[in-house]
């Protein structure tokens, strides 16, 4: 009997109403993976594309070679961030079901890939984030109203009301626009990267996608373009299992690892434990280093676990086992930094508890500040006018026609109904 082709399709290891399974994970023990030169070839490490890079041992202790040996005072300041950033995106999270904003998505569980990304960074490096980076913003001192603000569409919102909420920008701050077009970032990162290198600049750009975005051609233009030009270019694959409801497996992550792509193109691909906090500072500071160095482009893939539903849109109970995320052997970014500073003698259960009270009060002044440049239901409420701003550098004569038309139309509504309580009167 002739054999016959059979098409594979990838499934999860566990669904709702199961029990879960992470045993497909390939985690190496913590101080085990060795720390190369910035210097060395795709060829040279092609190891660390398998492995994975950990230095937080089950004793909370840091070792190994990649210990980037912080002070505790800059772990205290990350520890910080991180505990703001998942406070933040919790109450974000109850407003949007109180129906206050339409949308939000939370970083719960992914908190140290953007934290101790950024804090590996200097303030000049240009950051393209995906929309679950919000912990870039507090890194670099963004006030959270600012953020708030543009899930209101109020009055201070960045993008004048014409994004959906999350997708930030930060010019002074160096942190690109979000897109809602996955894996954009990507190719605008290099891109902005080659620019910096052609002016002769010391800065460089990182990027951060999801496993599910890296199934998109412009994850593959990306990868080619910082390969043949040697691109001051960070590129984080994040790797939190589930892209929505789809399974990593079916972007390519079941029989390789995402970082195998990165040799593939000439590129080191570092695979790292993404709730480790020292881990991911450590491996982004290297990076960094090769960067500057004009060595080329890393690719890093964060492994880590999507905690909460994607998005307010989404519930997961319905296609992985309920509080899978307790089940995850990498623990929680947030509580790994914590026993680590406790087990130094440097921090303690009260005073986190302490933390977590004072920035509480802190997002809920924010909130309340946020409220008073306009709600969806109440103004203050942005000009129509401005939605004629920001789009051409000079503006076509037919747009100006029509914000005069706008214009004109406002200003006479606004005289009727200043003269309507004094004809009422007379009357």
């Amino acid at each position: 009997m002739t054999p016959r082709s059979r098409l594979h399709v990838p499934s999860p290891p566990a669904r709702p109403g199961q029990e879960p399974d992470f045993s497909y994970v390939q985690i190496s023990p913590a101080g085990a993976v060795p720390r190369p030169d910035v210097t060395a070839t795709a060829r040279e490490i092609e190891d660390l594309s398998v492995e994975m890079v950990r230095v937080l041992g089950e004793d909370h202790r840091a070792v190994g070679p990649w210990n980037p040996h912080l002070e505790p005072a800059e772990l205290q300041v990350g520890l910080r961030h991180m505990v703001l950033t998942r406070l933040f995106d919790d109450r974000m999270q109850r407003i949007q079901r109180q129906g206050r904003i339409s949308f939000y998505i939370k970083s719960t569980g992914e908190e140290a890939v953007a934290v101790a990304a950024g804090m590996a960074l200097q303030p000049g490096d240009m950051l393209f984030p995906s929309y679950r980076q919000q912990g870039l913003h507090v890194v670099r001192g963004r006030p959270l109203v600012d953020l708030m603000c543009q899930c209101l569409s109020n009055t201070r919102d960045m993008c004048k009301g014409r994004q959906m909420p999350i997708m930030y920008h930060w010019g002074k701050g160096n942190i690109f626009s979000i897109s809602g077009n996955l894996a954009t970032q990507f190719p605008q990162a290099v891109g902005w990267a080659m620019a910096a290198a052609i002016k002769g600049e010391d800065r460089l750009a990182a990027s951060w996608i999801g496993e599910g975005s890296s199934a998109e051609a412009d994850f593959h233009y990306a990868m080619t373009f910082a390969a043949v030009y040697h691109a001051p270019v960070i590129l984080n694959l994040v790797n939190n299992q589930w892209a929505i409801s789809t399974f990593q497996g079916f972007a390519g992550g079941e029989r390789n690892t995402f970082a195998q792509r990165g040799p593939g193109y000439g590129i080191p691909g570092l695979r790292v434990d993404g709730n480790d906090f020292l881990a991911v500072y450590a491996v982004t500071q290297w990076a960094a280093q090769r960067a500057r160095q004009s060595v080329g482009p890393t690719l890093i893939e964060l492994v880590t676990y999507r905690a909460s539903a994607h998005s307010t849109s989404d519930d997961p109970s319905r296609y992985r086992p309920k509080d899978e995320y307790r089940a995850w052997p990498l623990g929680d970014p947030i509580t790994r930094l914590k026993q680590h500073l406790i087990a130094l003698g440097e921090w303690s259960e009260q005073r986190h508890a302490q933390l977590e009270k004072e920035l509480e009060a802190h997002v809920t002044a924010s909130w309340k500040e946020a409220e008073s440049y306009g709600t969806l239901t109440g103004g203050p409420a942005l000009d129509p006018l401005t939605m004629f701003e920001d789009v051409f550098k000079d503006m076509p004569p037919n747009l100006v026609r029509q914000r005069e038309e706008l214009r004109r139309l406002r200003e006479s509504q606004a005289d009727a109904a200043h003269a309507t309580p004094s004809a009422a009167k007379e009357g």
